[in-house]
């Protein structure tokens, strides 16, 4: 029996779909390795794109992997807000979309409200929790840097934005100082990471044991 979790040791680059939290995928690989495994940096269950996985003495490297910088891709809905600044909350409010977007203010140094559904804790309990009991409170105000901001695609009722960002920056907050909210958001690279190297989990779970640790 392998010394739970240290070995085999690695990080394995994940495509995550829309649907399963972080938190399954992170499992998922769990139980093939019999491994300790954890993740550096989650994403929501309606986010996709790169998840970086750790396993057995990897999982040390969890807090300089968590604050490196991080590129999105997003489509903003700019007709409607939500509770969660994504597809899965409850609407808010339902508008024209403006017909000129202020990105200025949103490049470089930044300071908004952490959305509702987020992991910050609010008196020692998860925010995400408190809102699913429905249990108002106060956000935090969360500084964090953009680095770069540029708009992809535009229609009428959208916008497509490409993000360069620090660490801990929620693109969710961004959509809603916008007026809107995320339709999708995709991770595309953590630090040097990049999704081109990254592995859809249901390959990882065709594989065998010992190509699944071929991949870390």
């Amino acid at each position: 029996m392998r010394a739970r979790a240290l070995e085999p040791a690695g990080v394995a680059l994940v495509d995550k779909p829309a649907g399963p939290s972080s938190f399954a995928i992170v499992a998922a690989i769990r139980r093939r390795t019999g491994a300790r495994t954890g993740h550096a940096g989650t994403l929501d269950p309606f986010a996709t794109g790169l998840l970086l996985v750790l396993s057995g003495r990897a999982t040390k490297l969890a807090p300089r992997l968590v604050g490196l910088d991080k590129r999105y891709v997003t489509t903003i809905d700019l007709t409607a807000t939500t509770a969660t600044g994504d597809p899965e909350g409850e609407t808010l409010e339902r508008h024209d979309a403006p017909a000129e977007l202020d990105l200025d203010r949103l490049r470089g140094e930044i300071e908004l409200p952490v959305p509702a559904a987020s992991a910050v804790k609010i008196g020692g309990e998860r925010a995400y929790k408190l809102h699913r009991r429905g249990v108002e409170v106060t956000m935090p105000m969360r500084r964090s840097l953009v680095h770069a901001l540029d708009v992809v695609d535009r229609d009428a009722t959208t916008v497509t934005l490409d993000l360069r960002v620090s660490s801990g920056t929620y693109v969710r907050a961004i959509a809603q100082a916008l007026g809107g909210h995320c339709r999708t958001l995709r991770r595309l690279e953590v630090g040097p990471f990049s999704i081109d190297e990254a592995h859809p989990p249901e390959e990882l779970e065709l594989l065998s044991e010992e190509e699944v640790l071929g991949r870390l």
